[in-house]
């Protein structure tokens, strides 16, 4: 199946990228007429991620009246300019390739920045909303290319058949992420580290029972106390991924698993009337 990924979305028509655009038209030799398939971020429609943090590691602002952003639009081009093709939206298929969760992870950068982009990759294909790069007291590596990761989350939602293009929020420091995380709603959030030195860590999957889940994973040298008391102060509870100890990446693609196979039954696809209620009631407050 042809997925192509729209940046704007808007009066009923769809705009494409060059890259988009000329594998469209160069590449697959479409013209104007033909009927193509295209998958969007939240933000190319205006929406904005149906659950999120209110503050600088927030893409967006919960948006209780938000419908389902994962949706696949059925279209016809009518600009068919390798530079920028255009289509006309004459379906929205709401729900498609959805999960019944809102899964966030801020996750720290690993040195090696390329076991960070293999854990975006897989992290889209299993099923992820919003991914945050943490930079904690311990990082080795500070600085990522979000426009990189965003082509690679684009890649791996089309691959994997997802409705919907994660977000890739721009760097924050671990505890301004915390900081920013509301204190109160619904939503679960799980801080995984290495010891028990601060606070006993109880099994990620005893504590997965919310359809909105936020995951903090620490960086190669692992969280610094202060970090973890930051968290647990704002309502993180601390999980473990196992007895293995596991390499940054590892434990970022573990625990995206977890809430894959537990709240997602590995089930790839949900009808409009189910993506819209899950997605309504992970909203803080509702």
């Amino acid at each position: 199946m042809e997925l192509f990924y729209a940046y704007k979305i808007e009066d009923g028509q769809a705009w494409l990228d060059a890259e988009e655009s000329a594998h469209c038209v160069r590449v697959l030799r479409h013209r104007s007429g033909d009927s193509i398939s295209v998958i969007a971020s939240p933000t190319a429609t205006g929406k904005g991620p149906v659950c999120g943090p209110q503050g600088a590691a927030s893409t967006g602002i919960a948006r209780p009246e938000a419908e389902p952003s994962s949706a696949i639009y059925h279209c016809i081009i009518s600009d068919d300019s390798p530079k920028g093709v255009v289509a006309r939206v004459v379906s929205v298929q709401e729900g498609w390739g959805a999960h019944p969760y809102y899964l966030r992870m801020a996750v720290c950068p690993t040195k090696n920045i390329d076991r960070y982009e293999w854990f975006v990759e897989k992290a889209v294909e299993l099923g992820v909303d919003e991914i945050v790069p943490v930079i904690g007291e311990h990082s080795e590596r500070r600085v990522v290319r979000v426009d990189r990761l965003q082509k690679i989350a684009v890649s791996a939602a089309k691959q994997s058949l997802k409705g919907a293009i994660p977000v890739i929020a721009e760097p924050v420091s671990v505890l301004d992420f915390i900081a920013s995380c509301p204190s109160e709603g619904p939503d679960i959030r799980l801080i995984a580290y290495c010891s028990d030195d601060v606070s006993p860590r109880g099994s990620i999957l005893d504590a997965l029972a919310a359809a909105c889940v936020t995951v903090l994973i620490g960086p190669e040298g692992d969280f610094s106390q202060e970090e973890v008391r930051a968290a647990l102060d704002a309502g993180f509870i601390p999980v473990h991924l196992g007895p293995s100890r596991l390499r940054t990446e590892t434990a970022a693609i573990t625990a995206v698993e977890a809430v894959y196979l537990t709240l997602g039954l590995g089930t790839p696809a949900y009808d409009s009337e189910t993506a819209g209620r899950i997605s309504k009631s992970a909203v803080p407050g509702k």
